[in-house]
Order: structure tokens, then sequence, then C-alpha cells
């Protein structure tokens, strides 16, 4: 075989043809020979045409001679070697291909396999040929083999990259990442089959998800749900997800996601029960999980836990959000990056913190691939001040956005190809495949682990009905509805697959399906027959929690500190390592400073950093983010000095043992931490980031600063949605700081916060804490109380730069 491979021999068939001569005569005959030869040669697409019809996903083979015959002599022997070497090296470049583009032809969608030719993944593009597929060539190691014949290494790529789930990894630069990825994804073809058990669980996952959707769907008919529908797999992917984070230490997983599937997620994934959901289409209130003023039920968050087969959990946390729908992404960002530190301030390493909180972040395709805050928020997942450790990204595809297909809402060849920009791995996979499903979450967990890294999936799906049930879709979309309603549910599919393999009978298949759906008609029938089922008593109930939520006076909450304290602040501002170069100018500057401290005047920026330096002497961890708020946009700050011989930094408030002597003289024993990070260019994502990590951790100060005046207004969506609105909506308080740099100062619109006196109105309204501030003294007062108030509100500060440096805005220390 090795020589006749080499010498380009082949198996000879021979064709005989009869034929009528009354009909063909003569030269016809001929010609018609002639295009029999012609056909079978390849010509006018006839194998294209036969392929396709009989779905076929692969281009023919195209006629060619042997571009390396067997030669005699040695001057035939050195051009064969030439023309073999050049075979090798297109060998290799067809592997390369095939794992740049293999993506594009896989069979990712379940509503029909659109394969489509690309020159790079056909062998013709590289001279080789059908004489070619029996000849062995050097691999590179291709799923642990350094020699196969090219039929070998076909069959390998073409059932790695192009079956039910396609990987763009190649656009990652770090070569130890797609070493990684390459050995898992082309390892995947001869991995271990799941067994037996992890397949019931996917199928009684999928139950879970169907059933409870089409229980919902025929109880409550013209109710919005917002639900999974044809996208049941992501049920077992979160299951999968979580199973595998359990089992590596993580403790806590934070979760954030639109309104589709919410419902399925609260009873499937954390736990809430169906009395409680059914409840609340019936209107039933239960004041024990009450929402303040209430929401939609598709907005609510809620925590729960995670019980992995082998007995491990993980805490759950679902962020509550509005129908901005990726507004909660930098929010559950902030959360974990808030419980991270904590672990980090009780000891544990950075990529142990990191990788004991999980962010699990679900999109829909339209708004991933068309909101801003997207990549807004991907931009902070590698910034110090931001990282978390990699976030698994879920993209529940369903391949239109309300009634706008892809064509219309995206410039890019997937929805997910923003995710490039950070160089995540993309796994596309098929809805309708659930073990493939759970074979790339776990390896998505892997990678997240391994490299603390976001990663990307792309769950290829459909959606049965209008965007909430309620709409008629083929108004708009009659072919994709059509393919649509010909689709069976992927929980039938899957039985179907499994029946046919033997994994399971019929009758366990149905017995499994019976039993859920019996307990959803227990849940049912027990709400409907809940004799305490009163909607006057619940209105009341409300009216009881709400009156218990009393709102101390802010204004009382004491924030003095002692003389002493504020000397060793001071003593800390001006002290930096002996051998710190610090800019002439800044010495300059806070030998002023201390002049004026111990003239009895403390100026803004001074206020300030005593405001700070006294909370972490409390104990207090300090927050505070920004385009520039190291130095501070007006250059008043200064929080972080920077060495100007060897730019080495230096944070004095992070330093106050140095000023007590205390702590072995780093301070880190006897203070709080200070945190302070510039940031990305970007108001919505930052802000929202920081209201989430003040959320999670409320003990802490969390402050934003705006870099100027209308600059804040890209955060809009977080003040009115989030600090405006969320203890109303979901009881959720937070006490974020806004430092609004410009007041109506008369330089124009573009460099102005707002009009002091209307300013003050809107908020009051809004229910925010605004600072009308004037002196060093109030801001003091200001930033202290928001720590040591028994009520969180967000605190509002306008901080024009007239005051920064105003005569009258000089405040004695008393």
């Amino acid at each position: 075989p090795d020589v006749a491979s080499r010498a380009g021999y082949s198996e000879v068939m021979t064709l005989t043809s009869t034929y009528d001569h009354r009909v063909i005569q003569g030269a016809e005959s001929g010609a018609f020979l002639a295009h029999l030869i012609g056909l079978l040669l390849g010509q006018d697409g006839f194998y294209e045409t036969l392929f396709k019809s009989l779905g076929i996903v692969y281009p023919p083979f195209r006629h060619a001679p042997d571009t390396a015959p067997a030669m005699a002599g040695a001057w035939a022997a050195a051009d064969e070697q030439r023309a073999f070497v050049q075979k090798q090296a297109r060998v290799l470049q067809l592997i390369r291909a095939y794992r740049v583009r293999g993506h594009l032809q896989a069979d990712v969608n379940p509503l029909g396999y659109e394969w489509r030719a690309h020159a790079e993944l056909d062998i013709a593009h590289y001279d080789l040929s059908v004489w070619d597929l029996d000849r062995v060539f050097l691999t590179g190691g291709l799923v642990g083999r350094e020699e196969m014949s090219l039929r070998e290494i076909l069959d390998v790529l073409r059932e790695t990259y192009t079956r039910k789930v396609g990987v763009e990894f190649m656009h990652i630069t770090s070569v130890e990442e797609k070493r990684w990825l390459i050995e898992r994804v082309e390892g995947t073809r001869v991995a271990a089959p799941l067994s037996t058990d992890e397949k019931k669980r996917i199928l009684d996952r999928l139950n879970a998800a169907e059933a409870f959707e089409t229980f919902l769907h025929t109880k409550y008919v013209g109710q919005k749900r917002f639900s999974l529908q044809g996208a049941d797999a992501a049920i077992p992917f979160l299951d999968a997800t979580l199973t595998a984070a359990a089992e590596s230490g993580v403790r806590e997983a934070v979760i954030g996601m639109a309104h589709r599937g919410r419902l399925n997620v609260l009873a499937n994934v954390l736990g809430k029960s169906f009395e409680a959901i059914f409840g609340e289409f019936d209107g039933h209130v239960d004041p024990s999980t009450m929402h303040g003023s209430g929401d939609v039920k598709y907005h609510l968050g809620m925590t729960g836990h995670h019980h992995a087969p082998g007995g491990q959990t993980v805490d759950l946390l679902l962020a509550a959000n509005p129908s901005h729908l990726e507004a909660v992404s930098p929010i559950v960002e902030g959360m974990a990056r808030a419980r991270q530190d904590v672990l980090r301030e009780a000891g544990a390493g950075d990529d142990a913190a990191q990788d004991a909180v999980l962010p699990i972040l679900l999109h829909g395709d339209a708004a991933f691939a068309g909101q801003g805050v997207v990549p807004e928020t991907l931009n902070l997942s590698q910034l110090r001040g931001y990282r978390t450790g990699g976030s698994v990204h879920l993209v529940v595809n369903n391949q239109i956005g309300f009634t706008t297909v892809p064509a219309d809402s995206r410039s890019t060849t997937y929805a997910t190809d923003v995710a490039r920009m950070i160089q995540a791995p993309i796994f596309h996979v098929n809805a309708d495949d659930p073990e493939a499903v759970v074979r790339v979450a776990r390896l998505a967990f892997a990678y997240r682990q391994a490299f603390n890294k976001d990663v990307v999936v792309d769950l290829v799906c459909y959606r049965v009905y209008g965007h909430n049930e309620g709409d008629e879709p083929t108004y708009t979309n009659p072919i994709l509805y059509r393919k649509i309603q010909g689709r069976r549910p992927p929980r039938l599919v899957y039985v179907e697959r499994l029946v046919r393999r033997g994994d399971l009978t019929p009758a366990d298949a149905e017995q499994m399906l019976d039993a859920f759906r019996a307990r959803l008609t227990e849940a049912f029938d027990k709400t409907r027959d809940d004799p305490e089922r009163d909607t006057a008593r619940d209105a009341r109930r409300v009216a009881e929690a709400l009156a218990d939520r009393t709102d101390t006076p802010l204004d009382a909450t004491p924030t003095a500190v002692s003389r002493a304290a504020l000397d060793t602040v001071t003593r800390a501002l001006m002290t930096a390592p002996e051998d710190f170069h610090l800019h002439p100018k800044l010495a300059r500057q806070f030998g002023r400073r201390a002049e004026l401290f111990e003239a009895g005047k403390i100026d803004w920026g001074y206020g300030e950093a005593l405001a700070y330096g006294t909370l972490l002497l409390d104990g207090t961890p300090v927050r505070v983010t920004g385009q520039d708020s190291r130095r501070g946009t007006f250059s008043h700050r200064h929080a972080v000095l920077f060495d100007q011989e060897t730019g080495a930094e230096y944070a004095p408030l992070a330093h106050l043992g140095t000023a007590t002597g205390d702590a072995g003289g780093d301070g880190a024993a006897a203070q709080g931490p200070f945190m302070i990070y510039d940031s990305s260019l970007s108001e919505y994502a930052v802000c929202a980031f920081e209201y989430g990590y003040s959320v999670a951790r409320p003990e802490a100060l969390v402050v934003w600063e705006a870099q100027f005046g209308d600059f804040a207004n890209g955060a809009q969506v977080v003040f009115d949605q989030f600090l405006a609105s969320a203890e109303a909506k979901w009881a959720q308080r937070s006490s974020l700081v806004l430092l609004l740099p410009h007041g109506y100062e008369g330089q124009g619109p573009e460099h102005s916060s707002a009009r002091l006196e209307r300013f003050l109105q809107l908020c009051a309204e809004d229910n925010l804490i605004v600072a009308n501030l004037t002196t060093p003294a109030n801001f003091f007062h200001a930033l202290r109380r928001q720590v040591k108030a028994a009520v969180k509100k967000p605190l509002v500060v306008m901080s024009p730069k007239s005051l920064l440096r105003h005569p009258a805005a000089v405040s004695r220390p008393e």
C-alpha cells in the first residue's frame, strides 16, 4: 500500500455504456461519451449537485493529475523529494486552516445544516488530490499522532471542527493557551463517552426545562414569560458548569441574565419553588420574599445553592436587573470582585480568590452584538482594578431579536465576534446536541480556571413562540418560523437518540417526564387550593413590611474623629519612602498643604483625603475609581505618587501604619484596604461595576468619579434603573458615591453636570442623597456618613473645579 500510494496507483473502474444507435448516431455517439466522461471528471458542477442532493456536507474531490509521480534516476528522485516537501507544507497549512476556519462549516444550527464551501478547507486549494489521500504526512502532533495519512487527517479535522461544535481560538496570541485548547478540542474525538448517569442527568435537566415551560404555556395563556423555548439546553449547560465549579472548589457563583429563561433558571437552577412562581402568576405575594414595590417576575433576583452529584455545594446569586438587558453584566462583575476582595483580605492569594468566585453571564444574541455596554464590560476583564478571574458567557442565540433578523442587527459573522477583542475563545454549539453542550460547558469552565480569562459559548437555538409568548412571529419572519414549527422539542430529539443507542428504554424516558409533570401539577393544585390565599391579606402584609423599614435621620449620624486621627493621616500624606523621588511641584504643593493644616485650614482635596484616611483607620475598605481618579481630573488628589526616576507607585493612604508605627510599618494590619484605580474611558460599565461592588460589600466606601461634567450622562441607565429605583423595586440598597466634577460654571453644557439647585430637587425626588457641599467640612462629613449611617443610600456630590481653589472653600479641622 505504501508503494502504491507513493506511486499514485489507484483502483480502476471500467464503465461500459450501451445505447440505442437509432437515437444516438455517428458523431453524436462520441459527443455523448465525451459529455459522460466530463461529468465523471466533475465538470458542470456534477459532483457538487450530487453531494448537495444526498446531503453530503464536504466538497467533492476534483479530478487532477498527481503532482508527484514516481520517477526514475537520481534527478527524478530529487524532484520527487522536493514535490513531497511542498505537499507536506501544504498539509500543515490545511491543518491550520481547519483550526482557524473550521467553525464556518460546523453543524451548529438546529434549524438545518447551512454548510458553506470555503476554499481554505478544500484540499484542492493546496494542490492536493485523491492521489494523496493514502499518502502519509507529518501532522505536528494532531490528536497525539505525528504521522497520519491525508485521509485520516481529514477525518480528524472534520470530526473535530465541523460537527456539532464550532471553535474559534486561533485569534489568541498566547501560544500556551492555544496549545491547551488544541489538546482538549482535538482530544474530544477520542474522549471517553459520558456515563449513563451523566446522560440521565442531562435528560432530567431537559425534562425540567421543557415540562416547566410547557406547563406555564398551558396554564397561564397570554401571560408574558420570556421562556427558553428552543434553548432548553441552557439548563444542562448551567448544571454542568456549576457542577464542575463545585467539584473544583468554587464557593460562589454570581449569575446575571436578561429576561429570556429567567423563570426557568429561578426554578431549575436556583431552586425557587414552583408554588412561589405559580403564586406570583396568580397575583399572590409572599411577604417573606418581598421585593420592595415589586417588579415583573422576569426581573427578580434570588439566592440559592447548587448541589453536585458528588455532594459538593456552590452558593448562587442571581442578580436582579431591569429591561436594559445588558446593564446587569458589569454589575455582576462588580459583585464578584467585591466577594473576591473579601477573600483576599482574609488571606487568600489572588489566584485562590479569583478561583473561588465565578461570574456567569447569560446574554441574548441581539443584545450581545448590539449593546455598547458589552464591549465596555469585556474591556474591563483584564484591567487590574476590575478583573474577576474570567467570566463564563453563555449567549442564548435565538437567531432573532424580537422581530429583527441577524442581517439587520449586526455587521459581523457571529453575534459573539465582539468577544474577539479580548482574545476570548468562542465555542458555537448546536443546542439540539445536549451532550456536546455539556462537554463545552466543562471545557469552558476548565479554561476559565486555568487562565483566569473570559470564555464565550454561543448556544445556537431558536425561539418557538413570539418575543414574549404573546406576539405573532410569523408577521415578520414567516420563513424562519416555518422551519421552527417543523422542529421537535430538544428533549424529544435527545430521548430518541438515547433510545436508539440503547442507553434508555422508552418506558424509562416517559417515567422520568411523568414524575416531573406530577410535581408541577401537585404544586399548581396546592397553590390554587391554598386556603391562606388572600389578596387583601397580602397587600396588608406588604404595607407592614414597608413600614418596618424606618429610615434613621441621616444628618443625625455622628461622623466626628479625634485630632490624633487627623494628625496620623496628615503625617502619612506627607511621608514617602526615603529613596522615593517625588515630583518637585508636588513636594511644594504638599508643603503648602502642611502649612495650611498647621494654620488650621483644610482645602477641598485635603478634606477628601482626611475622610478616606480616617475611615481606613477605622478598618473600612475604601475603593475609588474613575478615568483619572488617582491623580484627580483637576490635579487635586494625587492619591498615588510616581517615582520620577523609576516610575514606581506609592499610595500614602495605603500605608497609614507608617505614620502610626503599627503593623510593621506597612499599615496592612492596622487599617482597611485602600483601593484606587484609574478606569477605562467608560461611564456606563465602570459606574455599573462600582454599583455592583457597593451592593455586595455594604461595609465599604465605594466612590465613582466622572471625569468631566456631562460625561456622567453615559451612566444614566445606572442612575435611573438602579441608584434611583433598585430599593423600591427589589429592596436592594447601595451606598455608592458619585463625584460629579462640574457644576454650571460658565464653561458651557459639555462641562456642566447640573445646575445645583435643580439637581438637588430631582435627586430628592429620586430617593438619592445629595450633599449640598460648599466646604471641605461638608465633604468630609458626607463621605464618613456614607459608612457610619445605618441606612444605606447613594450619595451624589457636586465637586466643581471652582470649589477646589475658592478662598471660601476652606474649613478648620474642628
